[in-house]
C-alpha cells in the first residue's frame, strides 16, 4: 500500500462536501509530478485529505476507489483524475505548523514541496500524522 496527501481549498470543496458526496472525481490537476502521483495510485491506497490555504490542515482520511482514468474536464490526454471516497475525519487536524515542528516529518513532500497539489506520503509519515490527529 502507498500513502498520498491531495489538497483542496475549504471554499472550493471541503471535507465536509466530500463526506456528503461519498466519493469524488479528483480532477483539474494540471502539474505533471501531481499529474505522475494520481497514476501511481492504486485501488485502496489511503489519502490525506488536506485543507489548502484556508485552515492549512489535515483533516481525514481518504481511500482510492478507482485507479488513474483520463480526466473528464478536459481533452488533453495529459492530464488524470482518481476517483476517492472518504474513510474517517481525523479526531483533531493536523496543522502544517504542527507538521512542520514535528522533527519526524521534516522531509515529507507537504513541507518540501509545498505547492505540489497532490503528493506522496511515506508510511512512517502518514503513521505519524495519524497519531497526531488522534
Amino acid at each position: 500500500m502507498n500513502y498520498w496527501l491531495v489538497k483542496s481549498e475549504p471554499h472550493k470543496y471541503s471535507w465536509e462536501q466530500f463526506n456528503k458526496d461519498g466519493r469524488a472525481v479528483w480532477d483539474g490537476v494540471r502539474n505533471f509530478a501531481a499529474r505522475n502521483n494520481l497514476r501511481a495510485m492504486k485501488e485502496g491506497d489511503l489519502v490525506f485529505f488536506y485543507h489548502s490555504n484556508e485552515g492549512k490542515d489535515v483533516v481525514g482520511i481518504a481511500k482510492v476507489a478507482r485507479e488513474s482514468y483520463q480526466d473528464p474536464t478536459t481533452d488533453d490526454t495529459n492530464w488524470l483524475v482518481v476517483d476517492l471516497v472518504p474513510v474517517e475525519a481525523l479526531k483533531k487536524s493536523v496543522t502544517l505548523a504542527q507538521i512542520k515542528a514535528e522533527p519526524a516529518l521534516k522531509d515529507i513532500q507537504l513541507v518540501k514541496l509545498g505547492r505540489l497539489s497532490v503528493s506522496a506520503v511515506k508510511r512512517e509519515e502518514f503513521d505519524k500524522i495519524v497519531e497526531m490527529g488522534s
